[in-house]
C-alpha cells in the first residue's frame, strides 16, 4: 500500500483505461462569485478495477463522477468513456452512451416507484428493445439476495432490498462502467457490507469497472484503489487501500 503524488502516474505500468478526465474544469458563478468546484483535473480510470473517489464535503468528488458520466456538463476540458469523447456527443448520443456503456447507482436508490422490482431491473434493457439476458437476470437476483422480491414495488422493500435491485439495474446490461455515487449512504453496516461485497466481486469475478464515490473509509479499502480530492484539485492516492490509511488520509485532508 502507497500513498503516490497523481502526478507520477505512468500510463505505460497501468492497466486499460475505461474512462479519464483532462484538464478538467466545472465553474458555478461568474466574476468575484465564481465558485471551481472542479480546478482542471486530470484522472484515470482502469478498466477491471474498482476505484473510490473520497474528499472533503465540497472537494469536488460528485461533480466530478457528473461530468464523467455525461449527467452534468464541464465548463472546459474533456471526459471520456473508453475511446469515446463525452463532449463530441449531441443529445441523442449521450442518451444512447448513458444508456448502452454507463450503469449507475445512486445513494437514493433512483427506483421508478409504479414498477415492480424485477420491472426496475430489466428497465435499462426493455429501453433498448432489446430481450433480457434470462440466465444473467437469475444469476444476479439469485447473488444480491433478491429472487423472492421481484415482485414487491419499491416501497414494499427495505433500503438493503431496494440498493440491491438498484445494484442489479446497473449490471443487467452489462455497461463498460459502473458510476457509484454514495451507494451505501443510506444503509446500516450490514446492508453496506454485502452490497460492497458484491461490488467487489463484480470487478474481481466479473471483470466490471467501477467509480464509486463515498465517504466512509470502510468502503473505500473495498476498491483495488483511491483517489483524493480537496477543494477541486487532485490530491493524491492510494493503492490497495485498507480502511485505517484512507483514514488517515482524510483526516490529513481536514476532513
Amino acid at each position: 500500500m502507497t500513498l503516490t503524488d497523481p502526478n507520477t502516474f505512468n500510463a505505460n505500468e497501468s492497466p486499460a483505461l475505461m474512462a479519464r478526465a483532462v484538464d478538467l474544469v466545472k465553474s458555478y458563478g461568474s466574476g468575484e462569485a465564481e465558485v471551481r468546484a472542479l480546478n482542471g483535473i486530470n484522472v484515470e480510470f482502469a478498466r477491471g478495477q474498482l476505484t473510490a473517489v473520497m474528499g472533503p464535503s465540497g472537494s469536488g468528488k460528485s461533480t466530478l463522477m457528473h461530468c464523467m458520466a455525461g449527467l452534468d456538463v464541464p465548463t472546459s476540458g474533456r471526459t471520456f468513456i473508453g475511446d469515446q469523447e463525452i463532449g463530441t456527443l449531441d443529445d441523442s448520443g449521450l442518451t444512447q452512451m448513458r444508456r448502452d456503456r454507463v450503469g449507475f447507482i445512486f445513494q437514493s436508490f433512483n427506483l421508478v416507484p409504479t414498477l415492480s422490482a424485477a420491472e426496475n431491473i430489466t428497465l435499462p434493457v426493455d429501453l433498448t428493445g432489446r430481450k433480457v439476458d434470462q440466465v444473467w437476470f437469475d444469476f444476479l437476483v439469485d447473488q444480491l439476495g433478491i429472487k423472492d422480491r421481484l415482485t414487491h414495488r419499491p416501497a414494499e422493500l427495505s433500503g438493503g432490498q431496494q440498493q440491491r435491485a438498484a445494484c442489479a439495474r446497473a449490471l443487467i446490461s452489462r455497461p463498460d462502467l459502473i458510476f457509484a455515487d454514495e451507494p451505501t449512504g443510506n444503509l446500516d453496516s450490514n446492508a453496506s457490507a454485502e452490497l460492497l461485497t458484491f461490488l467487489r466481486r463484480s470487478v474481481t469475478e466479473f471483470h466490471q469497472s467501477i467509480v464509486m464515490v463515498t465517504h466512509d473509509p470502510r468502503a473505500a479499502a473495498f476498491a483495488d484503489r483511491v483517489v483524493f480530492l480537496a477543494d477541486g484539485t487532485l490530491v493524491g492516492e492510494l493503492h490497495e487501500p485498507t480502511a485505517d490509511a484512507v483514514l488517515e488520509q482524510m483526516k490529513q485532508l481536514g476532513a
